[in-house]
């Protein structure tokens, strides 16, 4: 799989910072590639927790929480490097992407490399690129929702070849169910049908208290069918919430704050490329059952996690609610 080299970014998707972050927005994603930077800039740059002179907003007191680190994820997976804001210095970022992921950046031509003062850059790449334990079947377009139509895979009733690459993590009805995708490497990818609009976080844990007791089959049976939508989409968002705003105690103010998303996943698999930086200035402030058939049909409200395999946290959270969104 290879994600498009065309950057376009207006999904219409609201982009979270973390996973406890709450929204009304239907359709949100999370990746954490935004809390590695923030995690750099508290831990290499300011070494406490942000506060902010006037009030600290929630958002980065969740943030200050580094309820995910790169603990959560393999070495392989991603880059990061925090200095000076120097033409220098991008190349550097641009020769280690290439070397590394065979990548280019969709987010450092945006930075002004070559400012009056000195200025920091706190960065951070997310790359993902796996394949299914076997490829799902291609089941052309199918209803989603209410008046929506949506590309599918997945497994048609009888099929017992594509069995193996699906564990039932439970199932209460044909609107309560979750399962896990097995891949060829370390990545799992879990799919809960859930209409709730509370954070990621809460859905998390609820998928895992549901799954621990439920009591039920597994397997996935032969009389079993599994429908998921094509999911496909490149989103990019400021947080303005916390730019121009000076640290408190120090004589930093972070001047841009943003990330970027793309995400593709079919029937062969997943790819998901994630940006993120912070440009940080100094002002010249004073510091201060068996036989019956169960449908596994995504087609509705539903959320996808991505999380490698013995570690805690996931790194990637989507509500997907609008599919029009989602696909070409």
């Amino acid at each position: 799989m290879v994600l498009s080299s065309a950057t376009v970014f207006a999904a219409g998707i609201e982009v979270l910072p973390t996973m406890q972050s709450r929204t009304n927005a239907q359709d949100r994603v999370w990746v954490g590639t935004f809390q590695l930077v923030w995690n750099d800039f508290m831990d290499k740059v300011v070494h406490l927790p942000i506060r902010f002179p006037d009030g600290t907003p929630v958002i980065v007191q969740d943030l200050n929480k580094q309820s995910f680190t790169e603990d959560d994820l393999s070495e392989n997976c991603y880059y990061k490097m925090t200095g000076k804001i120097t033409k220098k210095t991008k190349k550097q970022i641009a020769k280690a992407l290439k070397k590394k992921f065979n990548e280019t950046s969709d987010i450092l031509d945006q930075i002004e490399w070559n400012p009056k003062e000195d200025k920091l850059i706190v960065y951070a790449m997310l790359k993902k690129d796996f394949e299914f334990l076997n490829e799902f079947e291609k089941l052309g377009k199918l209803p989603f929702g209410q008046n929506q139509e949506a590309e599918y895979f997945g497994i048609s009733k009888g099929n017992r070849e594509l069995a193996e690459g699906v564990e039932v993590l439970f199932y209460n009805s044909d609107k309560d169910f979750a399962v896990k995708l097995i891949t060829k490497n370390s990545d799992e990818v879990y799919l809960y049908r859930n209409s709730s609009n509370k954070a990621f976080n809460y859905i998390w844990s609820d998928m895992w208290k549901k799954t621990n007791y439920f009591r039920g089959i597994t397997k996935f049976k032969d009389n079993d069918e599994l429908k998921i939508p094509n999911i496909k989409f490149s989103e990019e968002k400021m947080f303005d919430e916390v730019t121009n705003r000076r640290i408190k105690g120090t004589n930093l103010v972070i001047d841009k704050a943003m990330e970027t998303i793309k995400f593709d996943m079919n029937n062969k698999g997943v790819e998901l490329k994630s940006e993120a930086a912070m440009a940080i200035a100094t002002c010249s402030m004073p510091t201060p059952e068996e036989m019956i058939p169960r449908e596994f049909n995504f087609d509705d409200t539903f959320v996808i996690f991505l999380k490698e395999v013995n570690k805690k946290n996931p790194y990637f959270a989507l509500r997907v609610h609008d599919i029009s969104k989602f696909q070409d």
